[in-house]
């Protein structure tokens, strides 16, 4: 698996980085353009924050994991300064978009806005200890968890009382950003976090029957058979289980590592197309039609992730259904997202693995799943890996 480490990290340095560098930044009006085509063409000037957000959080990343390069640093705060002057209302809450100038387009709704904010600044303080972004972090990861219970506050379309289902998305990412914001938060705060994160992910959501993590579920935890409560995202969920592994870490808790890596393969194993390969979006647990038309659709940000829950899994645990799964999902994935002629990758294929959209870019895809994952299967993969506990004699 060592061989993969340096294929990865000169795919991230040499190929994926220069074309954030080269295409997004937007120098008249600040902040970052992720509408780009295949050659890094601007074709729609509308802000996502949560974008804006993810890469201000990636070159601050690397600027502190990788290099101290002035230009990751210049990028970070080239950002971060438009996300802090346009970025959220009065009350600190983050808009979902904005047009090129930072006048707000769409409210505050979406709670994701708030995360990658709250990440942002809290890699940008590990880069530039200024206590703005510190407070800005601080603030924002406060306010997540007070709204975490109804995210969507006045801007949910549900009706209450009737089907009061809760979402798996921001537990999932609960786990991550805990551990992103410790420097700011103290060790305190995170040690009460994290059993918390830990049992919605890994118990509420858990649907023991299927081996399987669901979407939605009841307030209480039960199942709900319908059309929401059925759903399965099979990236979210193995997503999820890379976050439990860092956990897992943080914990000393290898039997935690072990039972995210079993899920995972379930999880693989069930989402994998046996016709074409490739990880489905969207799957219902009980193989019922789902809503989604876009359910066989092959996604970048599922792929890349599933690589980096199996480098990990593979490093923690030493499994090789881990390390036979990372070939496959390799091949693939490296076949069909990555454009040979251009840089950066594809995001969005058919089923058939051919390439839907030739945008690198958009409202949905930035400067974030790619070059996060090429990082962290680069880092994972340099490590020593463990050697599994050897099974006992009959």
């Amino acid at each position: 698996m060592k061989q993969y480490a340096e294929q990865y990290k000169q795919e991230l340095l040499n190929n994926v980085i220069p074309f954030w560098l080269k295409h997004s930044k937007d120098q008249n009006h600040g902040g970052f353009f992720t509408c780009l085509d295949r050659f890094g063409n601007v074709f729609d000037t509308d802000k996502f924050i949560w974008l804006q957000g993810r890469e201000v959080w990636m070159f601050s990343m690397l600027y502190n994991e990788v290099e101290k390069r002035p230009e990751w640093l210049d990028m970070a705060l080239h950002g971060a300064r438009f996300l802090e002057k346009y970025g959220h209302d009065e009350n600190g809450n983050f808009y979902f978009s904005l047009n090129q100038q930072g006048e707000p387009l769409v409210q505050p709704y979406n709670i994701f806005s708030d995360c990658f904010a709250a990440m942002a600044f809290g890699a940008l303080y590990k880069a530039m200890p200024d206590m703005r972004y510190h407070d800005l972090a601080k603030y924002t990861f406060e306010n997540i968890v007070a709204r975490r219970n109804n995210p969507k506050g006045k801007y949910s379309k549900a009706y209450p009382g009737t089907r009061n289902l809760k979402n798996f998305a921001l537990p999932m990412i609960l786990c991550n950003l805990s551990l992103e914001l410790e420097h700011i938060l103290g060790s305190e705060v995170v040690n009460k976090f994290i059993p918390e994160v830990i049992e919605e992910v890994m118990d509420v959501f858990y649907h023991k029957e299927e081996g399987l993590i669901l979407e939605n579920v009841e307030l209480n935890g039960s199942f709900s058979d319908t059309f929401e409560g059925r759903l399965l995202n099979p990236g979210h969920a193995i997503e999820a289980m890379w976050f439990i592994m860092d956990l897992s870490v943080r914990l000393n808790d290898p039997k935690l590592a072990e039972r995210a890596v079993e899920i995972a393969l379930r999880t693989l194993e069930y989402g994998w197309d046996q016709q074409y390969g490739g990880i489905f979006y969207f799957m219902d647990i009980k193989g019922q039609p789902v809503q989604q038309l876009e359910w066989d659709q092959k996604l970048w940000w599922v792929h890349m992730e599933t690589l980096v829950c199996l480098a990990k899994g593979y490093q923690l645990t030493g499994s090789e259904a881990c390390k036979t799964w990372f070939d496959k999902v390799h091949e693939y994935t490296w076949k069909h997202f990555r454009d040979p002629e251009y840089m950066e990758w594809f995001g969005y294929l058919n089923r058939q693995g051919e390439v839907l959209l030739p945008l690198k870019g958009g409202k949905w895809k930035g400067c974030f799943h790619v070059p996060r994952a090429l990082f962290q299967v680069w880092k994972t993969l340099e490590k020593p890996v463990a050697v599994p506990e050897a099974l006992p004699a009959l």
